[in-house]
Formats: structure tokens, C-alpha cells, sequence
């Protein structure tokens, strides 16, 4: 008798993204037809009180969807996912954008990772390339060497949003209180004594519409970020 697949479920939070919904749901379909997978790959869309079309473009793909009738955030709308995927048992969830800055090709690498034994595998941009010089990834560089002040671990790309939790990091991240999908999280899990590891990813730009992070809100969320890490974090149990 064979052995059971792995299953894997991609999670994908989204807010008002009618235009880049449709693409994105298509990439991942696309690339579970055509690739021969040694897992069990689904996706779930979470609508987070979208005030556009997003569900019922959802709903005429036949697509599953958990819709959260108000706006509850990332941090809640990717939550319901992680709940979503214990409750029914997935080995793995991967953290999934929903307006096409992550790819589908890479899910096997961090996969394979996963099944090596890491509780946590980000996507990053910087394993094998090195960060850009800019105000935003100045933001990154500062994130990171929060982590490693306080983990002694380095995470080049803390701010990726592509991450993959194992069963264990699953359970942990529905039960312990305040958890949310931010680089605080991975600094936290290390901490805990989880297995961390980043694998090289390439992301695109956003299919369509306009990031809520413009270069004023994303170097005051960079710095709220490493405060958090290097001055909260350390008295949180």
C-alpha cells in the first residue's frame, strides 16, 4: 500500500482584490495541473469583508472560501485560515497572497523543506541574492538585525509574506494568544525553539491595484516592527 500524500493548503486573505483575484486563482490551478506534485496541494480563499466583487468572483470560480462578513485585518482573516486548516488536518499551510506577488513554483522547495523537519520555511527574496539598497529594504536590514540580536538566528527577508507552517506550528499558532502573520511571529517561533529555515523564492509585482504600504507607512511599520522584536518581545511568554 502506497503511502498517504502530505496535504497542503495555501491560504489566501483578500481584501478588495477583484482585479488580481481571478489571476491569481488561475496561477495556482495552472500549476497544479501541470506539475507533477509528491503532495497534496488545495487552496482556500479568505475574504476579508471585501467591498467589491471579490467573493462572488470567488464563489462563479467554484473556489473554497471562508467570507468574514467585516474587515478583520490580516491578522484575522489569516487566522481563520490557520483554524480552517487545523480543524481539518493539513500537514502544511503556506501563507498565500492574493494579488500575485507570490508564485506557485515555489511551493515545492519550501515543501520539501517542511517535510525535512522545519516548523516554519519563509519564501525569501535573499537567501542566494542580495537585498537592495533602499529606504524600504533599509526597513528590512533593520527587522533582521532585531531577529538576530535577539534569536541569534538571521532571517534575510523577515517581511516576506510567504511562509509555510508545519502541523506543529499550525497548533501553536491557533492556541497561543497574539499571534499574527508578521515578521514578529517568525522572531517569536524561533524563540520557542522552532525550526526556522528560508528557502530562495522570486516574487512579481502586484497584478493589479495599490499596496496599503506606501514608503511613509512602510518605514513606520519597519521601525514599530523591530521595537516590538527588540524591546516587547523578549517579556512575552
Amino acid at each position: 500500500m502506497s503511502e498517504e500524500k502530505e496535504r497542503v493548503l495555501l491560504i489566501i486573505p483578500a481584501y478588495n482584490e477583484e482585479e488580481s483575484i481571478a489571476s491569481t486563482i488561475n496561477s495556482i490551478r495552472h500549476f497544479i495541473q501541470n506539475t507533477q506534485l509528491d503532495f497534496r496541494l488545495d487552496y482556500i480563499v479568505v475574504n476579508d469583508g471585501s467591498r467589491d466583487r471579490t467573493v462572488d468572483i470567488v464563489k462563479e470560480m467554484n473556489v473554497d472560501l471562508i467570507n468574514l462578513r467585516t474587515n478583520l485585518g490580516l491578522t484575522g482573516g489569516f487566522g481563520a485560515g490557520m483554524k480552517y486548516a487545523q480543524r481539518h488536518h493539513y500537514d502544511f499551510a503556506i501563507q498565500f497572497d492574493a494579488d500575485g506577488q507570490h508564485l506557485p513554483e515555489y511551493i515545492p522547495a519550501m515543501v520539501n523543506a517542511g517535510k525535512e523537519g522545519y516548523n516554519l520555511v519563509v519564501g525569501s527574496r535573499f537567501v542566494d541574492k542580495k537585498r537592495p539598497k533602499s529606504l524600504r529594504m533599509l526597513g528590512n536590514t533593520m527587522i533582521s538585525t532585531a531577529i538576530k540580536i535577539t534569536t541569534g538566528q538571521t532571517i534575510n527577508d523577515p517581511t516576506s509574506g510567504m511562509r509555510l507552517f508545519d502541523k506543529r506550528a499550525i497548533a501553536f499558532y491557533v492556541g497561543a494568544p497574539n499571534m499574527a502573520p508578521e515578521p514578529e511571529t517568525v522572531s517569536y517561533l524561533i524563540r520557542k525553539k522552532f525550526k526556522v529555515k528560508e528557502v530562495q523564492v522570486s516574487m512579481q509585482d502586484r497584478v493589479a491595484g495599490e499596496s496599503y504600504l506606501n514608503l511613509r507607512r512602510s518605514i513606520e511599520y519597519m521601525t514599530r516592527v523591530a521595537i516590538s522584536i527588540l524591546v516587547l518581545q523578549p517579556f512575552r511568554k
